[in-house]
């Protein structure tokens, strides 16, 4: 990491370690358009703004955003507002997420009982046949 006044850079290296994904994790954002390194030859320079980027990006995967969703967010950022559109975005999407979670709890739940169920007939059924085996064995 190189050192200015204000800004720091940083290598495709210095940011997989900070955030524990792999380059081409990295490389895959950049070719989606999600980050714009600088160029010195083949080196890539990110700078503070790509650093930021990259940790919102991971933060919206954590949070089960698509990246087109995370796109739209991380656009809406102006350091120059106070950015209240984007946070009642933000918050638009947490609750949509939450919702979509909570409807898969409803369905494994239910999923829960179906098996729970057809676990049931299955050892009734078996025991039916336990049932008739004992009572056709000749003696």
């Amino acid at each position: 990491m190189n050192s200015s006044s204000l800004t720091h850079t940083y290598s495709i290296g210095d940011l997989a370690r900070e955030f524990d994904v792999t380059t081409r994790t990295i490389r895959f954002y950049e070719e989606a358009g999600m980050l714009t390194p600088a160029r010195n030859a083949q080196t890539r320079i990110y700078s503070d703004q790509d650093r930021i980027k990259l940790k919102l990006i991971l933060r919206g995967k954590r949070l089960g955003f698509s990246l087109a969703e995370s796109r739209e967010l991380i656009e809406m950022y102006d350091p120059a507002s106070d950015n209240a559109r984007q946070l009642k975005a933000l918050q638009a999407k947490i609750r949509q997420r939450r919702a979509a979670l909570e409807q898969q709890l409803n369905d494994i739940r239910v999923m829960q009982h179906e098996l729970d169920a057809a676990e049931q007939r299955c050892q009734q059924a078996l025991q039916g046949l336990e049932a008739r085996t004992k009572t056709t064995k000749p003696e």
